[in-house]
C-alpha cells in the first residue's frame, strides 16, 4: 500500500485586517520599582512541558513547568514585558488517542476543539506556576491565558498537501478503513505503522491579537497562542469556523510578535545554538548573524524542516521587519536576553 488515502479540506476564506497599534512603551509597576519598557515573545518549545522518555502524567509536567517558568519569571524581574506562547504537541496527541479508545462510548472532539483543551490544560499549569514565581519574587504582575484562535486561509497550499502527522499509529487495514470512513489522510511512518497527517498552514492573524494587546498595556503577562493556536477560518461575513489542522507554533508566535511590535523574539529550545552542517565534522553554531546571511543557509537546506527550519523561519520574519530574534537554550534564557548565548538574528541589508 503507497501513498495517501483519503482527502482533506478547510471551509472558508478570511481578509486579514490591519495590525493594532503598538502598545504603550511603560505598563504599570511589577514590583519593587520595576517598570517594564520592552516586550519580550518568547515561544517555549514542548521539552519545557514534557522530557523525553516521560509518560507524561500531570506531576511529571508539572515539575518541568514549574522550572521553566523560574526562567520565565526572572525575565520579569528583569523588567521585561513578557508575552508566553507555547506548544502542546505530546498533550494534543495523547488527546487523540483517548479519543480513539472511548471512540465506542463517547464521541470524539474534532482538532481544534482538542486543541482548545490543551490551551486550558497547559495553560492552567504555566499561570499558576508563574503566578507562584511571581509571588516569590514580589512582583505583583497578573497572569492570564487566552484561548486564542488564529485565521487560516482556505486557499493555503498545505491543504491539498497534508503534511503533518497526528494521533495515534494504526495497522494497515484499520488506516483505509479511517480514510474511507471519515475522510483522513493516511500515510506510513517510518515503519512504526499508519498515522493520520493533517494539514499545516500558515497563521494569518491572531484573532484575540487586541485583547491581548490591552493586556500587555494593563501590565498582564499574557499566556496565548498554545500550540500555534485554534486553526479557524474568517467566513465573508466576519464569522469564524474551526479547521482540522496544526499551526506551526513557531510561525504564530512570530505573527504575534510582529502584531504587537515586541522588541524580541525568543524562541526557546533544546539546544544551545542554531547550527549549521548539523550533525558531521563541520558542525558550528552561529552566534550572531544577519538576515541575508541566515537565509543563505535556509536556502541551503541547513535546517530541517520539522525541527529547525520553523524556528529559523519565525526568527526571520520578526528580524526582516527590523526585530530581534534570538533561538536559545531553554536553560539559558538570561544569557540570551543578554546576548552572551543562544543564535541571535538582527535586520541587515538582504543580499
Amino acid at each position: 500500500m503507497a501513498g495517501d488515502l483519503g482527502a482533506a479540506g478547510a471551509r472558508s476564506s478570511r481578509t486579514a485586517p490591519a495590525a493594532p497599534p503598538r502598545p504603550a512603551t511603560r505598563s504599570r509597576r511589577a514590583g519593587r520599582g520595576h517598570i517594564a519598557t520592552q516586550t519580550v515573545v518568547v515561544a517555549l518549545g514542548g521539552n519545557a512541558i514534557l522530557q523525553p522518555g516521560q509518560v507524561g502524567t500531570f506531576e511529571e509536567q508539572l515539575v518541568n513547568v514549574d522550572q521553566a517558568m523560574r526562567r520565565i519569571a526572572r525575565l520579569v524581574a528583569d523588567g521585561w514585558r513578557v508575552v508566553l506562547t507555547h506548544g502542546n504537541g505530546p498533550q494534543v496527541g495523547n488527546i487523540l488517542i483517548q479519543n480513539d479508545l472511548a471512540a465506542r462510548m463517547i464521541p470524539p472532539m474534532p482538532m481544534d476543539v482538542c486543541g482548545a483543551e490543551t490551551q486550558g490544560q497547559i495553560g492552567y499549569m504555566l499561570q499558576q506556576s508563574l503566578h507562584n514565581h511571581m509571588v516569590k519574587l514580589r512582583l505583583a504582575v497578573p497572569v492570564v491565558t487566552f484561548l486564542t484562535e488564529v485565521v487560516v486561509d482556505q486557499r493555503d497550499p498545505a491543504f491539498k498537501t497534508p503534511s503533518k502527522p497526528v494521533g495515534p499509529f494504526y495497522a494497515e487495514d484499520r488506516a483505509r478503513e479511517l480514510a474511507i470512513e471519515q475522510g483522513f489522510v493516511m500515510r506510513e511512518d517510518a515503519g512504526r505503522g499508519w498515522r493520520r497527517v493533517v494539514p499545516s498552514p500558515q497563521p494569518v492573524e491572531i484573532v484575540q491579537r487586541e485583547a491581548i494587546a490591552d493586556a500587555l498595556r494593563d501590565g498582564v503577562l499574557a499566556v496565548c497562542n498554545g500550540g500555534g493556536g485554534i486553526p479557524v477560518v474568517r467566513h465573508r461575513d466576519g464569522t469564524l469556523h474551526g479547521v482540522e489542522a496544526v499551526i506551526d507554533k513557531d510561525l504564530a508566535a512570530a505573527r504575534l510578535a510582529l502584531d504587537l511590535q515586541a522588541d524580541v523574539l525568543l524562541v526557546l529550545t533544546d539546544v544551545a545554538n542554531v547550527f549549521v552542517e548539523y550533525g558531521t565534522p563541520e558542525q558550528r553554531p552561529l552566534r550572531e548573524t544577519s538576515v541575508a546571511e541566515m537565509e543563505r543557509y535556509l536556502a541551503e537546506g541547513q535546517f530541517k524542516a520539522g525541527s529547525m527550519g520553523p524556528k529559523v523561519e519565525a526568527a526571520l520574519e520578526v528580524a526582516r521587519a527590523g526585530g530581534r530574534a534570538v533561538v536559545a537554550s531553554l536553560l539559558d534564557v538570561h544569557g540570551a536576553m543578554r546576548g552572551a548565548a543562544g543564535t541571535a538574528i538582527v535586520a541587515g541589508t538582504r543580499d
